[in-house]
């Protein structure tokens, strides 16, 4: 009807202003002037199928694009023979619905049309959810970049399930959605639960669009999948409308820094994180009317401590039980801390979680990045309750996170075991390459180079490489060697920091150390204080508080073999690291592909320490790829899902 092109015009022309207004291109993108060298690309035909009209976003090739506004409503007069087609087509759909297929290439995800401009117009005007296209597949080459490695992905997903609709910003999302379901990528999906994902997504999608989920850092996938984590498949698929509705809402702070640039806000000292005048107004006026609980012997601030594993099993679990009894002996029965351990299920950790807010925790601690799903749920159920998780660089905005800079101590053991070593060479024993990890390698390596400007560092992955790498490192006439960190008391083997081990005989020199109890004293003064819930008032971001030798919670103990020469050596590193006179990551700095940019400040950002994925040129190895590691992090850290520490 004539009628109707009226008013898809004046969407069109409503459209076309706004992206006049901001900047932007008003009519319909074409795919050969947005992407160069796009005739060259590879191409493979996938057939006739319904595909989702959202995707639809532009034209194959430039053309009759101006008559379009870039949200497909047409632009053109209404007398003319392009509105009388558009109109005849409109009354089709209407009264038969359109049937023929369009033709439409696909890149990256998104559709380009290259015949049935209009029918795509008419379609997304009536607000149909699908269109049946004929559909050709350009492939992009493999240049390695995070959005193709996504997109490769995507379809190895789209082959097992045939689905289009869900779209991801980060990298292995597929694969968590596929370990949801009990599928993965590799072969065909059940078809129950294929339709139960379609069902699923398309109420969510829903939602999201009535509330102005476009508007998001976040693709709807990012936020479903966050959903599914929080709430559960089964609610999408069986809780009313009204009730889902209330959880989007609940998440919907969570979907705004889930994916988002500079959602995280490190905290790198105690007293770093600034409160404004409004929240320290707000904090006074709670502690006048005593609406701040005071905390005393008879009413303890009770600290809930969760671990995924037992102390006897995990030397990373004993450190911080360490560091729980310090922190309870030293405010003598105002801080009272209760330990749940074991937590290897969603379901231990959800019940442990239930527990602590029912007994109305003043603060939660859940000590592994595989608590973090089952703490950003109890996050959400409980607004009020205090959680943090131990990890880092997680854009989590319900749960805050802390981790130590860890990079710090491993520079001065690099130093230390350079200064010992007559050969030039020194080994490293590492587990996962996930976020931190690089950062301590490198690290070790840049503080051996300083001392030893020809030191090579020889790194081994002991949980992924299989056999004995100390073994593998000792026969290569290694001895001074970089081990775990930690210890359980039921370890008789005692390698751990730096040893030197030669003819059967191990000898013990130093060893990182994580001053937990510190840490934890530091953080309930900030609760005790008011200083932690008043900085929750003035950011919107994942605070995460990454704290070093300047804070007093990361250092290294020194066998009494050392005489004075070493002890002052180690004193000065420590003193100009605790004083940032010194930076470990301060340029010039070299990779092993060559130089690092490091800013105009000379130096590498804490968040580009955190993310890095490279290593010095002066060590021996290389960061596995993420397949080799895979499931051998899910079996022995249970690293998964949304709240995980994120693998390189």
């Amino acid at each position: 009807m004539q009628e109707d092109y009226l008013k898809a015009r004046k969407m069109g022309e409503r459209h076309y202003r706004r992206q006049v207004m901001a900047g932007r291109y008003p009519f319909l993108p074409a795919l050969e002037d947005m992407v160069e060298g796009i005739g060259r690309m590879k191409e493979e035909y996938v057939g006739i199928t319904e595909i989702p009209l959202s995707m639809v976003v532009g034209t194959r090739t430039a053309g009759r694009q101006n008559a379009f506004a870039a949200n497909f409503m047409p632009l053109l007069p209404d007398r003319s023979e392009f509105a009388l087609k558009w109109s005849t087509l409109y009354d089709a759909q209407v009264t038969d619905g359109i049937r023929d297929p369009v033709k439409v290439y696909e890149f990256m995800n998104y559709f380009y049309v290259l015949e049935g401009n209009k029918r795509v117009s008419v379609l997304k005007y009536v607000g149909a959810p699908l269109v049946a296209a004929d559909v050709t597949r350009i492939l992009p080459p493999d240049d390695g970049s995070p959005a193709v490695r996504i997109y490769h992905e995507f379809l190895r997903f789209h082959e097992a399930t045939g689905i289009y609709a869900v779209t991801f910003s980060r990298e292995g999302s597929y694969q968590q959605l596929a370990d949801y379901f009990g599928e993965d990528l590799d072969k065909e999906w059940q078809t129950e639960h294929t339709d139960e994902l379609r069902a699923a997504f398309d109420l969510f999608q829903e939602v999201m669009h009535a509330k102005g989920g476009e508007r998001l850092p976040c693709t709807f996938g990012d936020a479903f999948l966050l959903y599914l984590k929080v709430f559960s498949l089964q609610s999408l698929l069986q809780d009313s409308r009204a009730t889902v509705n209330g959880n989007v809402d609940r998440l919907w702070r969570e979907f705004r820094t889930e994916t988002a640039e500079k959602s995280v806000e490190l905290v790198e000292e105690p007293d770093s994180v600034r409160i404004g005048p409004a929240a320290a107004q707000v904090n006074t006026i709670k502690s006048i009317l005593n609406l701040q609980p005071v905390y005393s012997r008879d009413n303890p601030l009770r600290v809930y401590f969760l671990h995924d594993r037992t102390a006897d099993q995990s030397s990373w679990i004993y450190g911080h039980e360490l560091g729980r009894q310090e922190l309870e002996d030293h405010f003598g029965g105002i801080v009272e801390t209760i330990t749940f351990d074991g937590l290897s299920t969603p379901e231990k950790a959800d019940h442990a979680l239930e527990a602590a807010a029912a007994d109305e925790a003043g603060l939660i601690l859940s000590t592994s990045p595989a608590l973090m799903d089952a703490s950003r749920r109890a996050a959400i159920r409980h607004p009020g309750l205090r959680i943090m998780n131990c990890s880092i660089n997680l854009s989590v905005n319900s749960v805050r996170t802390y981790y130590t800079r860890m990079y710090e101590a491993k520079f001065l053991m690099g130093a230390l075991a350079a200064s010992l070593s007559e050969d030039h060479m020194l080994g490293y024993l590492a587990d996962y390459p996930i976020y931190g990890n690089i950062a301590n390698i490198n690290a070790f390596a840049l503080g051996a180079s300083m001392v030893d400007p020809a030191c090579k560092v020889r790194l081994m992955w002991q949980t992924l490489e299989g056999g004995d790498c100390l073994k593998e490192l000792q026969e290569m006439g290694i001895r001074f060697i970089s081990g775990t960190d930690m210890i359980t008391p039921s370890d008789n083997k005692r390698r751990y920091g730096l040893f030197k081990e030669e003819k059967g005989e191990l000898t013990r020199l130093a060893m990182p150390v994580n001053r937990w109890g510190r840490y934890y004293t530091l953080l309930v003064r900030k609760i005790l204080d008011g200083s932690y819930d008043a900085a929750a008032a003035r950011t919107g971001r994942a605070l995460n508080y990454w704290w070093g030798m300047d804070a007093g919670v990361v250092d290294i103990i020194l066998s009494d073999q050392f005489g004075a020469p070493t002890h002052r050596l180690m004193d000065l590193l420590r003193r100009n690291i605790k004083e940032r006179s010194f930076m470990p990551f301060s340029g010039p700095l070299f990779s092993q592909n060559g130089e690092v940019p490091t800013g105009e400040k000379g130096r590498l950002t804490q968040q580009e320490i955190i993310t890095m994925d490279w290593l010095c040129e002066n060590v021996i190895g290389e960061i596995p790829e993420a397949s080799a590691f895979k499931k051998s992090v899910r079996e022995t850290v249970q690293v998964s899902g949304v709240g995980e520490t994120r693998a390189l």
